[in-house]
C-alpha cells in the first residue's frame, strides 16, 4: 500500500475522529474528548510538516469539517483553521531547505488574476462606506485571501500528476462522507447540537411546510446541495471517461448518490450545477455524439421540470421543478432586493465595503442598508460590497479563467488526464453560473476546491508532459 494511500485513509480517520470527539466534548465528557483530539492533532501537525502539499490536503479537509464542527464546539474559531494551514504549507516550505521553490512558476495569468483580485480588495480598506476593518478581515477571506494562498501554493508544491489524482480522491471521499451525514439526518434525524443549531435560527430556511432540507455537517443546505451537485458533475464525467471498468462504476455509483444529496438539500440553485456543467462538458469535449446525446439528456430534464407534474408528490422534484417557475415568490422577492441594490449602489461604484452585507453585516454593522438586504447570490453580494467596478473586475477574471482553461484542455492528448481537466472544469463552470441564484463561490470548501481545480487545468501541459515521460521510462 501507498504512502498516500495510507495519508488518505488516515485523514479520514482524523477527521470523522474530530466530529466524534466535538460530539463527546457537546456531551460534557471533555477529558475523554481531549484524550482523542490532543494526539490527533499532534499527528496531523507532524504530517503537515512532511511537505507543504500535506498542509493543503488539510486545509481542504478542514473546509468540510469546519463549520459542522463549530456546532458541537461553540467557543472554538474552526473556521480560522484553513488560514492557519495555508499559512503553515508557507512556514513547512521554509523548513524543507532541500525542497526547490522554483518562483518563476508563478508568473501566470492565473496567479496576476489572483494577485489583481485581491489587490482591489485590499484597497477596498479604504472604502469610505466600510464600517469596519474587522468587517473586513473575516469577509475577505473568502472573497480573495484564500484564493491567493490556495492558487500559488498549489501550484508550488502540488502541481504533480499524483498530486492532482489525490485531490480528487479526498474531494470525492469527503463528499461522500458529507453524503452519509446527510442520510444520517434524512433517515434517523438531527442530533442534539444539530437541533440546537436549527432552533437558533436556521429553522427559517430549513424547515419549509414540515420538511427538513438537509445540511450535513457543512454551513447549510446550499452548501451541501451544490457541493453535491459538484461532486456529482465530476464523478458522471469521471464514470464515462477511459478508465478500468471498476473505476467507472464506482464513479456512477457515487454520481447517484451525490445528485441524490443534492435533491434531499432542498436547494435549487443547486440544479443548474449538473445543467450547465454538463452543458461545458459537451462543448469542451468537441465530440459531436456527446454533444447531441448529451443535449438530448438535458433537454428531456428541463421538459420533465418545466412542463410536467410527473412526479409532483415526491417533496424533492416538486422543489427543484419550482426553480423553472418564473412567478415563483421567492424568485420575486430577490428581484425587489436587486432593484433596491442598484439603487442604493448607483452612486458607490465601490460598493459598500468588504463584510457589509450578508452575515458579517449583521454581525459588524447590523440595521444598515446592506445588512438587512439579503443578497442570495454570490454575483449580487461582489456587487454590494464592491461595488460595480468590482463585479465587473471578478466576473471578467472568472470568464478569463474559464476561456483559457477551454483552450489548455482542447490542446492535451493524453485521455485519462484530459477526462479528469473537463471534469474539474466542467464543475467549475456549474457553480460559477449557479452562485448567480446561491452565494456559494468563495464559500468553503467550495471556494478551495474551485481555486485548485483552477490550478490544474491550467498546469494541463506540465502534467501532460509529466505523464507521457514515465510511460516512455516503463516501455
Amino acid at each position: 500500500m501507498s504512502i498516500s494511500i495510507v495519508i488518505q485513509r488516515l485523514f479520514a480517520v482524523l477527521s470523522l475522529s474530530v466530529l466524534f470527539a466535538a460530539i463527546v466534548y457537546n456531551l460534557q465528557t471533555v477529558g475523554i474528548a481531549l484524550l482523542i483530539v490532543l494526539p490527533l492533532l499532534a499527528i496531523v501537525l507532524y504530517i503537515m510538516f512532511q511537505h507543504p502539499k500535506r498542509c493543503l490536503d488539510v486545509a481542504l479537509i478542514c473546509g468540510f469539517i469546519a463549520i459542522g464542527a463549530t456546532r458541537y464546539i461553540n467557543d472554538v474559531p474552526f473556521g480560522l483553521t484553513i488560514d492557519f494551514t495555508l499559512l503553515l504549507a508557507m512556514v513547512s516550505a521554509l523548513f524543507h531547505t532541500r525542497l526547490k521553490t522554483d518562483l518563476k512558476k508563478l508568473n501566470t495569468p492565473l496567479v496576476w488574476l489572483c494577485a489583481i483580485w485581491m489587490l482591489y480588495c485590499t484597497f477596498e480598506i479604504f472604502n469610505p462606506e466600510a464600517r469596519s476593518f474587522e468587517a473586513w478581515f473575516y469577509a475577505v477571506r473568502g472573497v480573495a485571501l484564500y484564493m491567493i494562498l490556495t492558487v500559488p501554493l498549489t501550484i508550488l508544491f502540488a502541481g504533480k500528476a499524483a498530486d492532482l489524482d489525490r485531490f480528487i480522491k479526498l474531494f470525492l471521499l469527503f463528499s461522500f462522507v458529507a453524503a452519509l451525514w446527510g442520510y444520517k439526518q434524512f433517515f434517523f434525524g438531527l442530533d442534539a447540537a444539530e437541533n440546537k443549531w436549527l432552533m437558533e435560527g436556521a429553522y427559517k430556511t430549513h424547515l419549509l411546510f414540515g420538511r427538513l432540507r438537509i445540511f450535513s455537517f457543512l454551513s447549510d443546505a446550499g452548501q451541501f446541495g451544490a457541493g453535491s451537485a459538484l461532486a456529482g458533475v465530476v464523478s458522471t464525467i469521471l464514470a464515462v471517461g477511459p478508465f478500468a471498468r471498476k473505476l467507472k462504476i464506482a464513479f456512477a455509483i457515487l454520481a447517484v448518490i451525490f445528485f441524490h444529496g443534492m435533491m434531499l438539500s432542498g436547494t435549487r440553485g443547486a440544479l443548474f450545477v449538473p445543467i450547465t456543467g454538463f452543458m461545458a462538458y459537451f462543448i469542451v469535449s468537441k465530440n459531436i455524439k456527446t454533444i447531441l446525446i448529451g443535449g438530448m439528456i438535458l433537454g428531456s430534464a428541463f421538459v420533465f421540470l418545466k412542463y410536467t407534474t410527473i412526479a409532483n408528490n415526491n417533496d424533492q422534484i416538486r422543489r427543484m421543478r419550482s426553480a423553472f417557475n418564473g412567478e415563483d415568490a421567492s424568485l420575486n422577492v430577490r428581484k425587489e432586493n436587486q432593484k433596491k441594490f442598484a439603487a442604493y449602489l448607483a452612486t458607490r461604484p465601490f460598493g459598500g465595503g468588504i463584510g457589509t452585507s450578508g452575515t458579517w453585516g449583521i454581525r459588524f454593522s447590523p440595521g444598515t442598508f446592506l445588512a438587512q438586504t439579503a443578497n442570495d447570490s454570490w454575483y449580487v453580494k461582489i456587487w454590494a460590497e464592491t461595488g460595480v467596478v468590482g463585479l465587473t473586475l471578478h466576473v471578467l477574471s472568472i470568464l478569463t479563467i474559464c476561456a483559457m482553461s477551454v483552450l489548455k484542455i482542447w490542446k492535451v492528448q493524453h485521455p485519462q488526464l484530459k477526462q479528469k481537466l473537463m471534469a474539474l472544469f466542467s464543475g467549475f463552470v456549474g457553480v460559477a453560473v449557479a452562485s448567480y441564484g446561491n452565494p456559494i463561490f468563495g464559500q468553503i470548501p467550495m471556494g478551495i476546491i474551485i481555486y485548485m481545480s483552477w490550478v490544474y487545468i491550467f498546469l494541463a501541459k506540465d502534467l501532460e508532459k509529466e505523464l507521457v515521460t514515465k510511460s516512455q521510462q516503463y516501455e
